[in-house]
């Protein structure tokens, strides 16, 4: 049985940038808090939280230590709130996230009704909402062209989800120009989400079955899956070697292996060294 890696697989630059600052906040021994997950991974959350980066609720649940600022980023009070209680600040938002909550900014304080093309409750999402609300602006979160809604006033800025389908985006730009409005859109989909979406589907093409690695609560890696699942029937999604099923592989000679962007490479590596040991 033959394993191939897909050409763009697992954590991206900005994952493996909240990690590392994330190990040095703690390498003098220093106590650390994430606001929520730091990456949606939860075998890194755990190995975190060994080393001593703590999962928070709210700052409410801190008194003292480092407040990480996970990768997904935060509404703008969170800040504000933290330097307030004199807790330091370790910004580990994503860059691609940031820039999308700066476009998002950026058109509410340009006069436009802004829409997230996202998943509504996301922490990314939430942030972005919120840069646009704090801007003066509005903001509302769309899935897709059927969570629309009837009256829309003018001008309509759009920003996306950074793990968002280009697809989802272009039908929600489509149904809005089906209704004879232009928006201004910023694509603020992250060129990594877009690799790893391409070379997955590229992969699910060639392969028996293909086995889609990370978090079941990351949104990309879901994504992946869905991608994957619709053209390679026998895909599965598992985030340790140990889910693995060798009954998924009977009668297959070619097992692709993907990864979501929050899914670091030695959990890769375990998942391919189950496979080749089948």
């Amino acid at each position: 049985m033959k394993v191939v890696k897909a050409r763009h697989a697992g954590a991206c630059y900005g994952v493996q940038r909240a990690l590392d600052m994330a190990y040095a906040a703690i390498c003098d021994g220093s106590r650390a808090y994430t606001l929520g997950p730091l990456i949606h991974n939860p075998q890194v959350v755990t190995r975190l939280e060994e080393r001593g980066v703590a999962v928070a609720s709210t700052l409410d649940d801190i008194d003292e230590g480092i407040v990480i600022i996970r990768s997904h980023g935060v509404v703008p009070q969170v800040k504000h709130d933290a330097e307030a209680k004199g807790l330091p600040i370790i910004d580990a938002t994503c860059p691609h996230v940031a820039r999308a909550q700066k476009a998002a900014s950026g058109l509410a304080d340009e006069g436009y009704h802004v829409i997230a093309v996202g998943e509504a409750g996301h922490p990314e999402v939430e942030g972005m909402k919120a840069h646009a609300e704090v801007a003066g602006g509005e903001c509302i979160v769309v899935a897709g062209p059927e969570e629309l809604p009837e009256r829309l006033e003018e001008p309509v800025g759009i920003v996306v989800q950074t793990t968002q389908s280009k697809e989802a985006l272009d039908a929600v730009v489509e149904a809005l120009r089906d209704r004879g409005i232009e928006p201004q859109v910023k694509n603020t989909i992250c060129f990594a989400t877009r690799q790893r979406q391409e070379a997955a589907a590229e992969l699910a093409e060639s392969v028996d079955a293909l086995v889609v690695i990370g978090g079941r609560n990351s949104s990309n890696t879901t994504r992946l899956y869905d991608i994957c699942k619709a053209i390679c029937f026998e895909s599965h999604h598992v985030e340790t070697p140990d889910e693995i099923d060798p009954s998924w592989f009977d009668g297959c000679e070619t097992i692709g292996v993907t990864a979501g962007a929050s899914t670091p490479e030695d959990q890769i590596d375990a998942v391919v060294e189950r496979l080749e040991s089948l």
